[in-house]
């Protein structure tokens, strides 16, 4: 089986200019895994350093291991990206920049970046150094890349969400618009449910920021549907947010042609076996892709796939599991498929590259890795498991019974030995491994673990000598009583020229042909190259000794890897610093502190106009009825002044939803309420309000939003704590900000719809029969609190914390900071519920009573109780 795992490990020569031959970028936790990936053909790797990064618990490396790092990733022919993708608040912006200038010195090829701030200052220390904008940025569109673009960004990684329709579509909207950059993709490894920048759920549950490394993986949790107060049976489907994973290799060919740049694997805290596998299967798959599209006639159909393992497992809608009619892969083989789903896989699924499909994206069967599926018990007798096996075992192999409850201890254990008997296999286990009393007739099997696989995958990262080799093109040059000269030349740029010690005599007999230069110069062995071409321009017939063909030989490796080790040298200038980049102040003018009501519904809105609130902003899922809002606003009555109101579009725009914005903008408000790159550019000659989505952390990034698109204030990032708020107040003119002290987070922000998914059997919003016009929905967790999901114009779906957050005690502090302006947010309240919280925060506001008083009356009031949520944990993490 070694040879297997080898087999096609070579590189092939390169595309012609028409197709590019995409990168594959596999992660990297520590050591092992970056050998993993560069010994299995990825073309680059990604890894994350002690801070700054969205794995903390991950391994990860130190700086002082990016000097060897970088020289054995260069020598190899492989590039080395640092994730610097979380935000960053303003005390750390000092130890973020030295750190920077040690990533950028190292040679790092470019690091992945989320936070804008951090863009200008990369930009502000080196003119050259490439900037990757990471999918934390939630860049969905053309806009996106546009803004990337203008903070110096060399390459988007695009959200997850994004399907090949819409990549296709920001391609052509970049080309057209001269705003081209690079795109990048995820291809394989496991999906958020959530959009990646825009998830609040574990700083909401936990003060552990998805932003800052910390995901807690709620999504993987289990939850109760609760539509109209009544609990929904969905039977087994309890994992109502945990997709499947991504596996994008049934659509390799349709990403090719899309022109993306980078295909990146996710998995920076798997194992070095899964980064392997993971990493060989794309590899050869990617090389087989090219091969087929640059034939003649690249549009003759893959080959259909045969037999064998069956294809993914996706959930129907009486909630069982069964194998799915989909063929798997167009000429993608069994072989590869198994090593998928044993490598890790919850069920493997293309994600949102076919678009959006609710019934198939999370089967809510399970949240953990299951492996591949064996098939259902069908008898238990005399200490044996019998089952109709649909994919192979053997003994040694480790499976799991699957009863529906995955919650709870499952049986499990290695075979023993594997009898077949017709079309039905019993299995036999050791002694005591496993109880059969808690095995059922119907569990399911999967096989979570196979030790040959694995000793395989080890094998193919063991031992010093390289396992991959990166293809070499070599010239020869030469005629009688000179010296042979050969011109080597890798894929990268890097040329040596080497010369004989000995002058060339004419041949007798065996002169030097191609075929014994290619013999000679082909003999690369455990060294990091292949030979790509040989060309000969040998004259006459002559000969050398092959001793000194094969000491050129040795010098060329020798020189190649000398120079490809020579880190990067990239501009860094030493005589500047991010405070050239921080805001002057400016002078404060005395005002008193104002109270903004956000609503979302218009008895809301009639309760707030009623309690005489000045400025109002709306977010309803249908932004039709924002005109209706305007005209309830802007009655003639006795309020002076007459209030302003500002309405919400979406979080998210993708390409061709400019007409939900044109709807929002037909409602003539008074301004809007910004929540991305799209709506920047839409609503430029209109008053803008910057929202909490557009992750403000620190003085670069607010800086760059106030001095480029002029802003009238900005929300200030709910990743916030108060130590970190005010460090935020005191580095910036505090009259920028606005700051939001009452709440339901919203947590889970989301192309997934649960309303579609497990009310209906449709799978998007042409067929789901709108449920979400019909139900009040909630989510129920483990510990009992029903979270508020809603949906918006574009279908996606958000939840709410269930319990309020306030952060009443820190208001007199922050209005002595100069801060003004302080929101707070109703989700499904009643008017009633509206007009008091409103009238106690007026109290708040006007020192009529305290932050405590507040807070523990309405820990009374509110039944679900009020937490003091991100501002009030602990500056610990500051």
């Amino acid at each position: 089986m070694k040879s297997d795992i080898s087999d096609g490990l070579r590189l092939r020569l390169s595309p012609p200019l028409s197709l590019q031959l995409p990168e594959l970028l596999a992660p990297a936790g520590n050591w092992d895994c970056a050998k993993a990936a560069v010994e299995n053909g990825a073309d680059a790797i990604y890894f994350g350093l002690d801070r700054f990064n969205a794995r903390m618990r991950a391994q990860n490396f130190t700086e002082a291991d990016l000097p060897q790092l970088m020289a054995f990733l260069h020598r190899r022919g492989v590039k080395g990206y640092v994730t610097v993708n979380t935000l960053i608040f303003p005390k750390e912006l000092a130890e973020a920049q030295q750190y920077l200038r040690t990533i950028i010195a190292a040679g790092v090829d470019a690091v992945i970046v989320q936070d804008i701030g951090i863009c200008r200052l990369i930009r502000h220390l080196s003119p050259d150094f490439p900037i990757h904008a990471s999918t934390q940025m939630t860049i969905t569109s053309a806009a996106g890349v546009e803004f990337a673009k203008s903070l110096g960004c060399q390459l988007v990684v695009l959200a997850r969400e994004c399907s090949l329709k819409e990549i296709n579509k920001i391609q052509q909207q970049i080309a057209l618009q001269e705003t081209s950059l690079p795109l990048e993709v995820f291809v394989h490894g496991a999906l958020c449910v959530a959009y990646s920048g825009q998830c609040l759920t574990s700083e909401a549950l936990g003060g552990r920021s998805a932003n800052r490394g910390e995901c807690a993986q709620a999504c993987r949790m289990p939850y109760e549907l609760i539509a109209d107060g009544e609990i929904v049976n969905l039977k087994e489907r309890k994992y109502l947010l945990s997709p499947q994973d991504l596996a994008g290799l049934d659509v390799l060919p349709d990403l090719v042609k899309s022109g993306v740049t980078c295909l990146k694997i996710e998995g920076r805290l798997k194992a070095p076996e899964y980064v392997a596998n993971v990493t060989r299967v794309y590899r050869q798959a990617l090389d087989g892709v090219m091969d087929e599209l640059e034939r003649p006639n690249p549009l003759t159909p893959f080959p259909a796939r045969e037999g064998g393992i069956k294809a993914p497992i996706s959930a129907m809608p009486n909630g069982r599991l069964t194998p799915t009619e989909r063929g798997w892969g167009r000429g993608q083989s069994d072989q590869e498929h198994y090593n998928l789903e044993m490598a890790f896989s919850r069920g493997l699924y293309t994600g949102w590259f076919g678009g959006i499909n609710n019934q198939e994206l999370v089967h809510a069967r399970f949240g953990k890795k299951r492996g591949v599926y064996l098939g259902e018990v069908t008898r238990i007798h005399n200490e044996q498991v019998t089952v109709k096996l649909e994919a192979p075992v053997k003994p040694g192999d480790g499976i799991v019974f699957d009863c529906g409850h995955p919650e709870a201890k499952e049986e499990g254990g290695r075979v023993y030995a594997v009898v077949s008997k017709g079309k039905e296999t019993m299995l036999t286990f050791g002694r005591n491994d496993l109880n059969l009393r808690r095995v059922h007739l119907g569990d399911r099997i999967w096989k979570t673990n196979d030790p040959e696989l694995d000793k395989q995958l080890r094998q193919s990262f063991a031992g010093d000598n390289p396992q991959f080799q990166r293809p070499i093109d070599i010239e020869i040059y030469g005629e009688i009583g000179q010296a042979l000269i050969a011109i080597a030349r890798d894929r990268f740029g890097n040329i040596v020229q080497i010369e004989s010690a000995i002058s060339l005599v004419e041949a007798h007999t065996k002169p030097l042909d191609t075929e014994r230069l290619q013999e000679q110069f082909g003999r690369l062995g455990n060294t990091p190259f292949c030979l790509g071409t040989l060309t000969n321009h040998l004259i006459g017939a002559i000969m050398l000794p092959v001793s000194e063909l094969n000491r050129m030989r040795r010098e060329i490796v020798v020189q190649l890897e000398e120079l490809r080790s020579q880190p990067k040298r990239w501009q860094l200038r030493s005589d500047v610093s991010f405070q050239n980049l921080l805001p002057s102040s400016l002078p404060s003018s005395p005002s008193s502190p104002s109270l903004i009501v956000l609503v979302r519904n218009l008895k809301q809105l009639q309760a707030a106009l009623k309690a005489g609130i000045e400025t109002l902003y709306c977010e309803f899922e249908d932004p039709r009825a924002y005109r209706e809002a305007v005209q309830l606003v802007r009655q003639p009555r006795q309020q002076s002044p007459v209030p302003t109101i500002w309405v919400a579009p979406p979080r998210i725009t993708k390409p061709g939803e400019n007409w939900i914005l044109q709807q929002v903008r037909a409602c003539e408000a008074d301004g809007y309420l910004i929540r991305n790159y799209d709506q920047l550019q839409f609503f430029a000659t209109d008053r803008c309000i910057g929202d909490f989505s557009l992750n403000v952390a620190n003085p670069l990034t607010a800086d760059y939003f106030q001095q480029h698109f002029g802003l009238e204030r900005l929300t200030a990032s709910y990743d916030l704590n108060i130590t970190q708020l005010q460090d935020l107040l005191t580095s910036c003119p505090p009259q920028w900000f606005e700051v939001t002290i009452h709440q339901h987070i919203p947590m889970f922000h989301m192309e997934h719809c649960v309303f579609c998914a497990f009310l209906s059997t449709g799978t998007d919003y042409t067929n789901c029969g709108r449920p979400c016009d019909k139900h009040e929905v909630k989510l129920k967790d483990r510990v009992g609190t029903e979270h508020v999901l809603k949906a918006d114009v574009g279908c996606r779906n958000t939840v709410f914390n269930g319990t309020a957050q306030t952060g009443a005690e820190y208001v007199q502090r922050l209005i002595e900071l100069g801060l003004r302006h302080f929101r707070i947010e109703f989700v499904n309240e009643t008017p009633e519920q509206v007009t008091k919280t409103i009238h106690r925060y007026r109290q708040l506001l006007q020192g009529e009573i305290t932050g405590s008083q507040l807070w523990r009356e309405l820990k009374l009031q509110n039944q679900l109780g009020v937490t003091r949520g991100p501002m009030g944990v602990s500056a610990l993490r500051s």
